[in-house]
């Protein structure tokens, strides 16, 4: 519980004084542009406000001033506080990173309970950035109040895909087979990745259907190489073929079913399976969360056997991996964290959790079965007695079945507002497979993983 109590008017002596402190973040920075409407891109962080080619992250100084009333309505006088006036003069300025001192001293009282502070802030080597006078109306009796109640904000940033981005840009684009580009969301996706230098994409499809996503899309192809084929299925095998001449070493799904690019996949003459299950992994970047969250199998394999889990953990442990989780905490999900007969997915789960301990899946950590709650949230993993080095802390989350995965996935994208990219993992190249509803980040986040993957997974 966090109570606050004021200083009635009576009890406040010339000379006192109190601070605050406060470390300014990247969030007050977006919070303070939604509440003010202020978007002027100098005070965003991550952006270029006056054209140099660095972002600046530079404080509004309103913002700043905004702190004085934390120690005037929290500590003194404190709760009960109304302002009458306050003045500004800002001597600096401050940036996201650095620690600030909010500081008033009562240098006057007056009639009708009037109250006057010299207010201002420091940085943290004593630096004056702001000063000036508040004048305020001090509360006449004594008054406490509990602030644990007031609601909380979380801010939507996507810190990890951001800096998925930022490893994946500088290394050489991959060659990626765009299999069916046919309309304007798969085309525009396919160059967006191009135009942040993560993929050189080779369009494979019907050459006029692609030329008027084009021009839908105002965009330019000139750059790109185009494969005239006639039939989704033909473009797919002709994607395939690519890959397997070396001449791709990625495939991205455009403007045709997830099964009929599988389909030439899988095949066992002329595919590009390497002797593991294919399954899909999706890649979450939840707001609030400190780490990226995978969720599999909910794309590919409808009702996995314990031995098709086996190549979903796997899988989903060397890509983790690559985006650099040395040592992945997987958590097998079920309905119950205890084995139960009568649940086979609990079953399923201990098992797979016997298997890692043994060597039969590889460089991760797995336990199982976990309920999602204590999966994700150590307080519930200790409510509930859970001793484990995955319980609380999974990063990896191993669905029963593709209906619990894809309703998981919906829910995080949907509900925790979480960007969500993802792969195939399990054959010869990454598989890119994008969907109709994902928006940019979501589909350059997708790229990136595929170029990661594909210049990491040897290693």
């Amino acid at each position: 519980m966090k109570v606050i109590r004021n200083i009635p008017f009576d009890r406040l002596e010339v000379g006192m004084e109190a601070e605050a402190h406060r470390l300014c973040v990247a969030d007050d920075l977006y919070v303070f542009a939604h509440a003010s409407g202020n978007l002027n891109p100098l005070h965003i962080p991550d952006a270029d406000g006056d054209g140099d080619g660095r972002p600046e992250a530079v404080a509004p100084s309103a913002w700043i001033g905004s702190l004085i009333s934390s120690v005037l309505g929290n500590d003194l006088p404190g709760p009960g506080t109304i302002y009458q006036s306050q003045t500004f003069r800002f001597l600096g300025q401050a940036h996201a990173g650095d620690n600030l001192a909010i500081k008033v001293r009562l240098k006057e009282k007056g009639a009708d309970r009037r109250a006057i502070f010299d207010t201002w802030v420091e940085l943290e080597d004593g630096t004056r950035i702001l000063e000036g006078e508040a004048v305020v109306t001090a509360p006449e009796k004594e008054v406490s109040f509990d602030a644990s109640d007031v609601p909380g904000l979380s801010v939507r940033s996507h810190v990890h895909f951001d800096a998925l981005l930022a490893e994946a840009e500088p290394l050489p684009p991959i060659e990626t087979a765009v299999v069916a580009p046919e309309d304007a969301n798969s085309l525009g996706g396919a160059l967006l990745a191009m135009k942040h230098t993560l993929i050189h994409p080779i369009l494979i499809g019907d050459r006029h259907r692609i030329a008027a996503a084009a021009h839908e899309l105002e965009a330019d192809i000139a750059g790109c190489s185009v494969i005239h084929v006639e039939t989704h299925r033909d473009a797919a095998a002709m994607g395939v073929k690519l890959v397997l001449e070396g001449r791709a070493k990625a495939l991205m799904k455009g403007f045709l079913h997830t099964d009929e690019l599988l389909g030439q996949v899988v095949k066992s003459d002329g595919g590009l399976r390497v002797g593991r299950r294919l399954s899909h992994v999706f890649v979450f970047d939840v707001p609030g969360m400190p780490h990226l969250i995978f969720v599999t199998d909910a794309a590919i394999n409808i009702s996995p056997d314990l031995e098709t889990k086996v190549d979903i953990v796997q899988n989903a442990i060397d890509l983790a991996r690559t985006l650099g989780i040395e040592t992945p905490k997987v958590g097998i999900l079920s309905a119950v964290e205890t084995v139960n007969p009568k649940i086979p997915s609990t079953i399923d789960a201990a098992v797979l959790s016997k298997m890692a301990e043994r060597g039969q899946i590889r460089s991760g950590i797995v336990d199982g079965p976990l309920a999602m709650d204590n999966a994700i949230d150590m307080g519930a993993a200790r409510t509930k007695g859970i001793k484990s080095m995955v319980a609380g802390q999974a990063e990896i989350l191993v669905a029963p079945n593709l209906e619990s995965g894809n309703m998981l996935a919906k829910e995080l994208t949907f509900v925790a507002h979480a960007e969500a990219g993802g792969i195939v993992i399990g054959a010869r190249c990454p598989i890119i497979l994008t969907s109709r509803s994902d928006n940019d980040k979501a589909r350059l986040a997708s790229c990136a993983i595929a170029a990661l993957y594909a210049e990491r997974k040897d290693r």
